[in-house]
């Protein structure tokens, strides 16, 4: 071929890094080949390949193409799979605005796997949620140090927590350390500003002002370079490059006159020189850094004193001696030994021994809850006053404590809706004050003529400018707030419920155990004719033997009361919203509701007088019946049994709070009308629902939603868990089950109803917080830069007021730090 018709070709494009995804679910080779399929009808994706006994899946991209890992994702839940995920926290050292957080989040955010990144500038985290196996913490370390910061992956070990805090604490010393130089070396120039006030020349020579401020800019200042050439190497730009800029401009101004007008020229004062800016803005921002890094540390305090609550070591006895081990070597089962004073170190169940147990630093309640044999404990709670045995049922991180922890971390590093604004501000927030920068340095100087006012001019658009307090406003509110709520026993589980919660309209109360004690005991027992009171208890006592509902322990301690041998039903069901049902000697039976007796063509209406009766006298009543036998015998009424539930101390005063809160109440209950209303009556409930099924209650708040309404849940059980989803913000009593707490947005540590308007409360202020915050941060940023711009403000003062603004942001904020619910101590 000729070198005419020579052609040169591009390189062939490059496939995609392949991406592997576990892949939960799958149980043969179909489920491979479905999986399979879906990810390859992916656009982009040029081969699939799925192993069923590692459970992952491998996808390669076609040539020059990317991977749209949350379309691999819908693919494969689309397909009727699950695909693991991982979550991964890191501690990033240099951050120091908006920005930063920005650049951080996108660094980590190209990471293959990674699903979600949010960083947290007040914190100085990052959490990362990524597909399970994807990526590892060292490939997300990495990734963000290649955007110009440091990060260390956070471990739950003691030992990496106290390396953390010494290494805080090293930090906040070095800062302390060069702000006092800085000082020092600025503070000569200070008083000869100062004099020129005063009408006196104390100002110092020319090369001695040079010699005070370079270490200053170029030493105690270096960091603002570091941090702004990072930037810069990643085609950002942030804070510390603004002040990087503007100090250099003075300092650079005032070597050129001083040079230009050689050795010792200059009288003392002379007032071309500007080494007085350069050094007193670093030493200002210097300050308002440490009161900043003060501040923040201050906000991790809730986290902090939480975590101080584990004791490192455990009593245990084994073969009738006792022995100190670590905590790691605890396993449950094992019998732990608490003496009075000690705090105890796992979760478990009282086996031996009992007495006064301190909770307060879990729940918030002041006062020591009794305990006795059987009664379940927490790990951080101190024993005050007897020897207690514990049988360990949760060690390490599946403690109560551990999960606290974990929640309000998760809340903490957790982003606002409201964030959102900021992000997007913050994004062309300082090449957008660079260019009002080089607007104002080239309009002096086009319009004035004087080079050095144009520079003095552009350094104080510069320096004015704050980021910094538009990324500390949002985050440190949330940290302080989920801190301050989780010592009075509130667990705001993330950012987005801390700030729905704030605007809620009405609250939907569940009522056994929520609302009341939620341990109903037998009031009346009333059988039908022919039917032995004994008899109808026993038979109750048979169909609620494996149930662990508050009115089958209600019946079971009314039989082991009367000394009846109680044999458990066979073929138990439970029938959701409407009762049980079960096997005894050949008989088929029935225990419910009048919803339960109406499906099974029970006939009813010989009690029906007395069972209203009761129900509007508040008692919950419960049907037994004989159903339809196979031989075709027709259902029987064996009696009904009455049960009655006292209010929580606290229902009262929770509905009167939140009506004080402008927020209406309603009770969502399976309970029949006339019990509800005799709970609902006192306690001034605006609105009742009874008889009302699990599914019907999420509906019941769906059609509250639908009024335009904002809806908070209360429950404590599995059959609230569809309500509480349902809401605009769920809320789970902590002493009720698992899936409620997972469920709910937000966990009360003890089953005070009155913690729902504390919460609302809470929530209030911190978002008002918020909006302090962030008001302030734009207000100031809007007046100032524009007044700097006019040359109106001295770059002095501007440093200074940019340095304050983000300690008075965090200052501001910390004010929750004394937050309190109403009526505690």
């Amino acid at each position: 071929m000729s070198a005419a018709t020579t052609e040169t070709r591009p390189p062939p494009a490059r496939a995609a890094a392949p991406v592997e995804l576990s892949v939960e679910g799958m149980t043969c080779a179909s489920c491979v080949r479905r999986v399979e399929k879906a990810l390859a009808a992916v656009p982009g994706v040029a081969e699939a390949s799925v192993n069923l006994a590692t459970g992952r899946a491998r996808v390669t991209g076609k040539p020059g193409g990317t991977h749209d890992l949350p379309a691999l994702l819908h693919a494969v839940e689309g397909a009727g799979y699950a695909v693991g995920r991982e979550t991964f926290d890191l501690q990033v050292a240099g951050m120091t605005c908006a920005s930063c957080v920005g650049r951080v989040e996108r660094a980590l955010r190209r990471v293959p796997g990674v699903l979600e990144a949010s960083a947290n500038l007040a914190s100085e985290r990052a959490h990362v949620v990524a597909a399970a196996g994807a990526t590892d913490a060292d490939v997300l370390a990495a990734a963000v140090a290649g955007a110009g910061y440091e990060a260390t992956p956070l471990s739950e070990s003691g030992a990496a927590g106290q390396q953390e805090a010494d290494r805080a604490a090293a930090r906040e010393r070095r800062e302390r350390r060069h702000l006092a130089i800085a000082a020092l070396l600025s503070l000569p120039m200070l008083a000869g500003m100062a004099g020129h006030l005063l009408g006196r020349d104390w100002m110092p020579p020319g090369w001695v002002q040079f010699a005070l401020a370079t270490p200053v800019q170029f030493w105690l200042g270096w960091r603002f370079y570091a941090a702004g050439w990072k930037a810069l190497r990643a085609g950002t730009a942030n804070m510390d490059l603004l002040v990087a800029l503007g100090t250099s401009a003075a300092w650079g101004l005032s070597t050129w006159n001083l040079l230009a007008a050689g050795a010792g020229a200059h009288a003392h004062g002379d007032p071309h020189l500007y080494f007085e800016s350069s050094a007193l803005i670093v030493t200002f921002i210097l300050m308002g850094k440490w009161l900043e890094g003060r501040a923040k540390r201050s906000t991790a305090s809730a986290i902090r004193a939480l975590m101080a609550l584990r004791p490192d070591v455990a009593r245990i006895r084994q073969d009738g001696t006792e022995r100190e081990v670590p905590l790691a070597r605890i396993a449950p089962g094992d019998l732990v030994v608490v003496r009075p004073g000690e705090r105890i170190p796992v979760d478990g169940v009282i086996a031996e021994g009992g007495g006064s147990v301190d909770e307060s630093m879990l729940t918030g309640e002041s006062l020591p809850v009794e305990k006795e044999p059987g009664s379940p404990v927490s790990a951080g709670s101190i024993g005050t006053d007897g020897l207690l045995v514990i049988r360990t049922t949760a060690t390490g991180g599946e403690t109560m404590l551990a999960r606290i922890v974990r929640m309000v971390e998760g809340a903490q590093a957790s982003k606002a809706p409201v964030q959102r604004l900021v992000d997007r501000v913050s994004a062309v927030f300082v090449p957008a004050v660079l260019a009002v920068a080089l607007v104002t340095f080239l309009g002096w100087w086009w319009w004035g003529g004087d080079l050095a006012t144009a520079i003095l001019n552009a350094v104080a658009v510069m320096v004015i400018a704050c980021p910094c307090a538009l990324g500390l406003a949002t985050p440190t509110a949330i940290m302080v707030g989920t801190g301050a709520a989780a010592r009075a026993g509130i667990l705001i589980k993330d950012a987005e419920a801390l700030e729905r919660a704030h605007a809620v309209t009405v609250v939907a109360f569940d009522k056994t155990g929520t609302l009341t004690e939620g341990r109903p005991v037998v009031t009346d027992l009333v059988p039908a004719a022919g039917v032995a009171e004994a008899e109808l208890l026993s038979l109750a006592a048979a169909l609620q033997a494996g149930s662990e509902h508050p009115l089958a322990r209600a019946v079971r301690g009314r039989a082991e009361t009367a000394g009846l041998a109680v044999v458990p039903a066979a073929g138990f069901r439970a029938l959701a919203g409407r009762g049980v049902a079960g096997e005894r000697d050949g008989r088929r039976l029935l225990l419910g509701n009048r919803r339960l007796m109406a499906e099974e063509q029970v006939p009813i209406e010989v009690l029906a007088a007395r069972a209203d009766g009761l129900e509007a006298a508040g008692r919950t009543v419960s049907w037994l019946a004989e159903a339809k036998s196979e031989a075709g015998a027709p259902p029987r009424l064996l009696g009904l049994i009455a049960f009655g539930d006292t209010p929580k101390p606290g229902a009262a005063v929770a509905v009167a709070a939140l009506h004080r809160q402008g927020i209406r109440s309603v009770m969502l209950t399976g309970d029949g009308a006339g019990a509800a209303r005799a709970v609902a009556t006192p306690l001034g409930i605006d609105e009742v629902a009874a008889e009302v099924l699990p599914q019907d209650k999420a509906a019941a708040v769906e059609r509250l939603r639908g009024e335009g309404r904002v809806v908070a849940m209360v429950g404590d059980g599995i059959n609230d868990a569809p309500a509480l989803a349902a809401a605009d913000i769920g809320i789970a009593m902590a002493t009720g089950t698992d899936v409620a707490m997972e469920t709910a947005g937000v966990a009360l540590l003890r089953g005070d109803p009155s913690l729902v308007p504390a919460a609302v409360e809470v929530s209030r202020r911190t978002y008002a917080k918020i909006r302090q915050g962030l008001f302030w941060a734009f207000a100031y940023n809007v007046v100032g830069i524009p007044l700097a711009a006019l040359g109106l403000l001295n770059p002095m003062v501007a440093g200074a007021a940019m340095a304050l603004s983000s300690v008075s942001v965090v200052t501001n904020a910390l004010t929750l730090r004394g937050w309190k619910p109403e009526g505690q101590a």
